[in-house]
């Protein structure tokens, strides 16, 4: 079985509106197996990943490609460039030639440009390079639920919505720990903490599949081997022993805090001498009218 003609992904020219299609989006991820999205981090192994999966399988991989490719790819695949205030933040930052080095072009089917929340602005087709792009709005569906003062991550975001799709494909996180590396950062814009509390509660459920993730819980274990104790104090010990732990690593952080002031210091003092980027000047426009 193959996948989804690229000539579906380009059948749309004009930017399609703010709404969600959802039976148009059904019917363009029916061709896979599986879906299995790909998150910019060291724990993905590219090779042993592909080899894991059948041709019936959408690759979909986010933003700056380059963490985790280091040659084009083969397989079936699509790549989501998330949008900022200014438009997609691969276009605004003048790299999107450079991740289309790493797709084959026989076996890309575009891009989609996902924008969450009002701020978020689309940018142009005419902006990616001359290949198939889709715009994509999941402001509606995390309005009522994520938390106000964060935004959701790309990878979640398009995890969530491609789960309640209802799809027949399989989908699968590949790289999905929310672990800050020695090379990329964790943002604090996102909600990490609540993002992995709904992906593993759609994980146990059987709604995605997560590599290397254990499918059982423990803790929930522990009433069926320990019955004496109720699945309520299990939980309420649970959250104390947390608590404890994460007074003890403020303390931690506390003493560090006052052991690097001289070099937060220095650093503050770099960054105001520093000379703001374009980026920066245009926000600072945008903030000043």
């Amino acid at each position: 079985m193959s996948g989804p003609d690229v000539n579906d992904l380009q059948a749309t020219n004009a930017i399609p509106p703010r709404e969600v299609n959802s039976e148009e989006w059904r019917s363009f991820f029916l061709g896979y197996s599986h879906i299995v999205l790909v998150a910019n981090s060291d724990e993905v192994d590219i090779n042993e990943l592909t080899s894991r999966f059948p041709d019936t399988t959408l690759f979909i991989f986010f933003n700056k490609v380059y963490k985790v490719l280091s040659e084009p790819f083969m397989r079936s695949a699509i790549l989501v460039s998330r949008s900022g205030t200014l438009g997609a933040n691969l276009v605004k930052s003048g790299k999107v030639s450079r991740v289309l080095e790493y797709f084959d072009k026989n076996s890309f089917l575009g891009i989609i440009n996902l924008a969450i929340g009002d701020r978020e602005k689309f940018s142009p087709e005419s902006e990616f390079g001359g290949v198939a792009v889709r715009h994509l709005d999941l402001t509606a569906l995390f309005a009522p639920f994520y938390p106000k003062t964060s935004l959701p991550t790309s990878g979640f975001a398009l995890c969530f919505w491609l789960a309640n799709l209802q799809l027949p494909a399989t989908i699968t996180l590949a790289g999905f720990s929310s672990k800050r590396s020695e090379r990329y950062q964790v943002l604090d814009v996102h909600d990490w903490t609540y993002e992995q509390v709904v992906l593993r509660l759609m994980y146990r459920r059987g709604k995605i599949d997560i590599i290397g993730r254990e499918r059982t819980n423990p803790y929930a274990d522990l009433a069926t081997h320990f019955p004496e104790y109720s699945p309520g104090e299990i939980a309420l010990t649970a959250n104390e022993v947390l608590s404890e732990r994460l007074v003890n690593l403020s303390s931690i952080v506390d003493r560090l805090m006052h052991v690097t002031r001289f070099l937060r210091f220095i650093d503050r003092t770099y960054k105001k001498l520093k000379p703001k980027t374009r980026k920066q000047r245009r926000w600072d426009a945008m903030e000043g009218k």
